[in-house]
């Protein structure tokens, strides 16, 4: 088993930033329990280390001041009125004077996988007052939700090192699709796990009426909710990438049903980002429906989130026949991409610069899905700039 400072430097919390997720997280305890303050306090063998902080900076104290630390062996949430009169708390310094004036405190233990507490999450504030038992069990639920959020990123990041050693050596291994197919499923199962708990409890606490009631923490429920569901689209993406080999369920599809549909689940970026998306006539052809959408679900979020400094996206979607084939097309009014980078697009983990968002799976993702249909894949440059991309589909 690692040992205690190794599994907190596992997390990376002490040394990148926390995140929207843990953030929102923190900012909607706060919110439930009525109090100013909240924080994610991690403890290493000698600080106390504030990784997310609500209504105040964050900081970094010694573990000695702190009162997280007295109640490290604690396993179930505690609540305390008045800090000034519980002999655990009365000469801390945080309780004092001499670093704060806490009255009302709580908390519940954050604990790795394995068992092992690393800290705490807490509520307090400079008057006394006390929880109700639905606040109690919101700070106890809301305390494994880290946990949570915590081992996903730790397996997001193995996965994506993992995947990253093993394209470097696929053209060394002969049965390397095999390997990378099993090893996907086994983490996307990994993964799936937390995550869907963080996506079920963001369900259940978005139809609690504290929540609903107050605008600014439904607003938190739902930024945890598509930070969830943004990192299951990255799941999806890899393990599409890795099915290598995968059989078609080739039937007749409409693909204008399979834009629409994409169009449907994608509605939360297009309003955001007021993009103006345009659908022509498209054809119906013999391909894997849901294949083909995962094709258009990376084009269409591609051309959207590419989009000019201050100028609003549009995006046109059309279908021409080219021969025996038909010729789709996205077509955006973006940043565009280099006509030497264009080829390499394609290609695992390419971006056009270090600053762009995402992971280089998509346009590869997409390119393999084409592929395997029997049809190419291109991009080039949009009439008045922006870029076009397009694939061929026999039909």
């Amino acid at each position: 088993m690692p040992t205690y400072e190794a599994l907190i430097e596992r997390y990376g919390v002490l040394d990148r930033p926390a995140g929207r997720d843990l953030q929102s997280l923190v900012g909607l305890i706060a919110q439930i329990c009525g109090v100013p303050h909240a924080a994610i306090n991690i403890m290493s063998s000698t600080q106390q280390h504030q990784v997310v902080a609500h209504g105040f900076e964050a900081s970094v104290c010694a573990r000695e001041d702190s009162m997280c630390a007295v109640l490290m062996d604690e396993t179930r949430p505690v609540v305390v009125s008045d800090a000034t009169v519980d002999p655990r708390f009365s000469a801390n310094p945080f309780v004092s004077g001499e670093l704060g004036t806490i009255r009302f405190y709580a908390s519940a233990p954050i604990t790795t996988a394995e068992g092992v507490a690393i800290g705490r999450l807490c509520v307090f504030d400079d008057t006394p007052r006390d929880l109700t038992a639905l606040q109690r069990q919101a700070l106890k639920v809301m305390a494994s939700q880290v946990t949570d959020l915590l081992e996903l990123r730790y397996r997001s990041q193995a996965l994506e090192d993992s995947l990253r050693d093993l394209t470097t050596v696929r053209d060394k291994l002969r049965r390397s699709n095999e390997h990378l197919t099993q090893f996907a499923g086994q983490v996307s199962h990994d993964l799936r796990t937390p995550l869907t708990a963080i996506l079920v409890n963001a369900e259940l606490l978005a139809g609690e009426p504290v929540v609903q009631g107050d605008p600014h923490a439904s607003e938190m429920v739902t930024g945890i909710n598509e930070a969830g569901r943004r990192m299951d689209a990255m799941i999806a993406e890899m393990l599409d990438f890795a099915r290598e080999g995968g059989r078609l369920r080739l039937v007749d599809t409409d693909l204008s049903a399979v834009v629409h549909s994409v169009l449907g689940d994608i509605d939360p970026l297009i309003r955001q980002s007021e993009a103006d998306v345009q659908v022509g006539h498209l054809p119906r052809v013999l391909g894997d429906a849901d294949l083909l959408y995962s094709v258009v679900l990376n084009l269409l979020t591609n051309a959207i989130k590419f989009a000019r400094p201050n100028e609003r996206s549009v995006v046109a979607i059309t279908a021409d026949r080219v021969q025996h084939h038909w010729r789709v097309r996205v077509t955006d009014n973006g940043i565009g991409v280099s006509q030497e980078r264009r080829q390499a697009m394609f290609e695992l983990f390419a971006r056009e610069d270090g600053t762009a968002s995402g992971h280089g799976i998509g346009l590869a993702t997409a390119k393999r899905i084409v592929e395997a249909h029997g049809g190419t894949i291109g991009m080039e440059s949009a009439t008045g700039g922006g870029t076009s991309v397009w694939f061929d589909l026999p039909g």
